[in-house]
C-alpha cells in the first residue's frame, strides 16, 4: 500500500472509529435493479459463494478484491464467461468504501480478515455476507454485531446450513415435544487432516500485496505455505478446526436446541497429541459448554479413521425420549429404543444456494429479522469457538458473562481481542 493510500485510509478509519457513517442506504430497494456485490477473497471458498451469487438473477458481481493479482484476473476473466459482466479488480476493498455502485460484500478472507471489511463495509452503509467464524477473536465479533446494528445493516454470516429445509423440520420435530426434555448436545469432527510443514520464509512474489494479507495480524516475514492456506493452523491467523468446521456443528447444536444465547462456563481439554509439525492449534479437543440447564460437548479429532455414527462431522441432540443426528444434509430421529421415527434430508448444493437468496432477500425487504444466519447468532457460534480455544490456551474452566462478553479471569482475558497492527485498527463503535 503506499503512504498516500494509507494515509488516505488512517483518515477514514479516523472517521469510521467515531461511528460516521458514509451515509449509503442502497439503491438495491428498487424492485428491477439489481443488486451489486463486491466479493472479498475469491480463492476456494470464495470462488464458491461467488459464483453462487452470481447464479442469482437479480445479482451482478461488479467487482473482486483479492491480494493476488493473478487470483483476481483469472477469477474476473472467469466471470466475465460466465456472466458476460467484466468486473472492477481491486487489490483492496477500502476503495469501494465510498463507491455508492456498490451494495454489498462478499466476504471470503482468511480469519484474520473476516472482521474488518464487514465491520467497515457496514460502516459505510453497505449489507454484507461473511464467511465463518464471523471474527478472528470475541472482540472483533462483538465489533461487528455493533457496527451492523447501530447502522441498520444486512449482515448474514456463512453458517449455510441454517438455511437447509431439512434443518427446518428437525428443529419443528424438537419442539414438538417428540424427544420430551432436550438437555444435552454432541457435536464433533472426526478425519484425518494432513500435516502443517511450513517451508523457510521467502520473500513475496511479485503479485501478492504481502502487507495488506497480512493487514490487522501481527507482521511477520512471508511464508507461501501461510499464505497458501496453513493460515488456518497458526494463532495470528485463523481459529484452528474448532473455529473452521466445528463453528458449523456447535451451531447445529445451538439452533435445535433452541439457545440463543452464550454459554455460562467453558472448559477445555486436548492438545497436540497426533501431529509433530508446525501446526499451533490442537489436534485433539473436548470442548464442554455449559448453560443454566443444557449442555453441549464438541470432540475433535484430527487424526482419526474411524467415523462417529458412520459420519466425521456432525451433531447428536438427546432428549429424554430419544435423539436425533444431524448431518451436513439430513436428520434423523430415534426413539428411546433406537428405533429409526423419521428422517429428511437436503441438497447440499442447494443449501449454499438458499442462505444466498435469504440474504439477497433481506437485502431487498430491509428485514435483518428474515435472515437465517443474522450476525448476532452467527457472532454467538463463533464466539463459542474462541471461548474453547481460550480455555484450551488458558488450561482452565473459564466463566464467562455473556451480557457483557467477558471472562471472569484475567490470562482469559487477555485473549478476548488483540492490538491490531497500525493502518488496520478496529474501528470503535460509539
Amino acid at each position: 500500500m503506499s503512504q498516500s493510500t494509507r494515509r488516505g485510509f488512517l483518515r477514514q478509519s479516523a472517521a469510521l472509529g467515531l461511528g460516521l457513517s458514509l451515509g449509503r442506504i442502497g439503491k438495491a430497494s428498487a424492485a428491477n435493479d439489481k443488486i451489486s456485490v463486491a466479493c472479498i477473497g475469491v480463492r476456494g471458498r470464495g470462488n464458491s459463494v461467488m459464483n453462487s451469487f452470481a447464479a442469482e438473477p437479480d445479482c451482478a458481481v461488479t467487482h473482486i478484491c483479492d491480494v493476488n493479482e493473478t487470483t483476481r484476473r483469472q477469477r474476473g476473466e472467469e466471470m466475465k464467461q460466465k456472466t458476460g459482466l467484466a468486473p472492477k479488480l481491486l487489490t483492496d476493498y477500502r476503495a469501494l468504501l465510498d463507491d455508492p455502485s456498490v451494495d454489498a460484500f462478499m466476504v471470503a478472507t482468511p480469519d484474520h480478515w473476516h472482521a474488518l471489511p464487514t465491520i467497515h463495509g457496514c460502516l459505510a452503509g453497505k449489507d454484507v455476507y461473511v464467511e465463518k467464524p464471523a471474527s478472528h477473536n470475541i472482540l472483533e465479533g462483538k465489533t461487528a454485531v455493533a457496527a451492523a446494528h447501530k447502522h441498520d445493516r444486512v449482515v448474514q454470516v456463512g453458517t449455510q446450513i441454517r438455511s437447509a429445509p431439512f434443518l427446518r423440520d428437525a428443529i419443528q420435530y424438537v419442539r414438538s415435544g417428540a424427544l420430551g426434555q432436550v438437555i444435552y448436545g454432541r457435536a464433533w469432527e472426526n478425519a484425518r487432516n494432513g500435516e502443517v510443514h511450513l517451508p523457510p520464509d521467502s520473500p513475496p512474489p511479485a503479485e501478492l500485496d504481502y502487507d495488506l494479507w497480512q493487514g490487522p495480524a501481527p507482521e511477520r516475514p512471508h511464508n507461501r505455505a501461510i499464505v497458501g492456506g496453513a493460515w488456518r493452523w497458526l494463532f495470528d491467523y485463523g481459529t484452528g478446526d474448532l473455529g473452521n468446521d466445528g463453528v458449523h456443528r456447535i451451531d447445529y447444536c445451538r439452533c435445535v436446541m433452541g439457545l440463543e444465547t452464550m454459554p455460562d462456563a467453558i472448559c477445555t481439554s486436548g492438545g497436540k497429541f497426533f501431529f509433530d509439525d508446525d501446526q499451533e492449534w490442537p489436534d485433539t479437543m473436548m470442548v464442554t459448554f455449559e448453560y443454566p440447564k443444557h449442555l453441549i460437548q464438541y470432540e475433535m479429532r484430527l487424526w482419526s479413521r474411524p467415523r462417529l455414527f458412520g459420519i466425521t462431522e456432525g451433531a447428536a441432540i438427546h432428549g429424554e425420549n430419544g435423539w436425533l443426528l444431524v448431518t451436513n444434509n439430513g436428520w434423523t430421529a430415534y426413539d428411546a429404543a433406537g428405533k429409526v421415527v423419521k428422517e429428511g434430508e437436503s441438497n447440499s448444493a442447494e443449501i449454499q444456494q438458499a442462505h444466498i437468496r435469504n440474504f439477497l432477500d433481506a437485502v431487498r425487504s430491509r428485514d435483518r429479522k428474515s435472515l437465517n444466519q443474522e450476525i448476532q447468532s452467527g457472532h454467538i457460534s463463533s464466539a463459542m469457538c474462541h471461548t474453547g480455544n481460550i480455555s484450551w490456551r488458558t488450561g482452565k474452566k473459564l466463566r464467562f458473562d455473556p451480557a457483557t462478553e467477558t471472562f471472569d479471569d484475567t490470562e482469559a482475558a487477555q485473549y478476548v481481542g488483540r492490538p491490531h497492527r497500525r493502518g488496520f485498527e478496529l474501528p470503535k463503535i460509539e
